[in-house]
């Protein structure tokens, strides 16, 4: 099992104490492909940032690929996310001053990546992306669809085991987000990359082998995907 939590608990207290997640239990096999979905509100972003060790748990254990998660140090937590783990974001989070193709390089310089090397393999990355003509170009020159592919990019780069997507699709028009998530399908099937999509929309979670329902802090309804619907009319908002 890649990811298996038991029983979590977080609450926050900023002068009044709120219960987010109430004993969540999931597991996650590798090879996966699924959303995590709710509306605002409901814990699922809290639940991304503990899947992606960005925040710590109060009681219950997380166990990553057989190691537990607890209480580990920044550097150890900072290890465990350039090996393991690939995000992707709303708002992109691309260096506006960067061009594409240093954007995508960025996470290879954290791992002292020779310049050389991190240049040949953010164009490789580029190329599989259709991107290969906009490496040059700055983020304020490109498409919001071609923006999260470098975002996707730069995700990849590190070879992760696991994608966190965190409303990959929210800042996008509906054409380009059947594109992203096609892309996201595509990576898992061909790169048997986990993914885990976090959503409020039933039309991007509808892309997904498997729907987590999160409803105020607790996991309710998992949905079994295998046929899951084609993208039809607009999506919902």
């Amino acid at each position: 099992m890649l990811i298996e939590l038991k029983g979590i608990n977080k609450t926050y207290d900023n002068g009044q104490p709120l219960h987010v997640l109430k004993g969540v239990d999931l597991e996650i096999e590798r090879g996966e492909f699924v959303s995590i979905m709710g509306a605002s509100g409901s814990g699922k972003s809290t639940l991304l940032n503990i899947l992606g060790i960005l925040d710590n748990y109060d009681t219950g254990e997380y166990w990553l690929d057989g190691k537990l998660i607890k209480d580990l140090s920044e550097k150890t937590a900072a290890d465990y996310r350039n090996r393991m783990i690939g995000f992707v974001f709303q708002s992109f989070n691309l260096i506006n001053f960067k061009t594409a193709v240093e954007n995508v390089e960025l996470p290879l310089y954290y791992q002292g990546v020779p310049r050389k090397k991190r240049h040949e393999m953010a164009m490789e990355y580029l190329e599989k992306l259709g991107l290969t003509d906009w490496a040059s170009h700055f983020p304020n020159e490109m498409s919001g669809g071609q923006k999260q592919r470098v975002a996707i990019a730069r995700a990849l780069i590190t070879r992760p085991q696991i994608i966190l997507a965190d409303e990959p699709t929210g800042a996008l028009d509906s054409k380009t987000s059947v594109e992203v998530m096609q892309l996201l399908k595509r990576l898992n099937q061909e790169e048997n990359i986990t993914i885990i999509v976090v959503t409020h929309e039933s039309g991007v979670a509808n892309e997904t082998d498997k729907i987590i329902h999160i409803k105020d802090g607790i996991i309710g309804e998992i949905e079994e995907n295998k046929a899951h619907q084609a993208w039809g009319g607009p999506m919902m908002k």
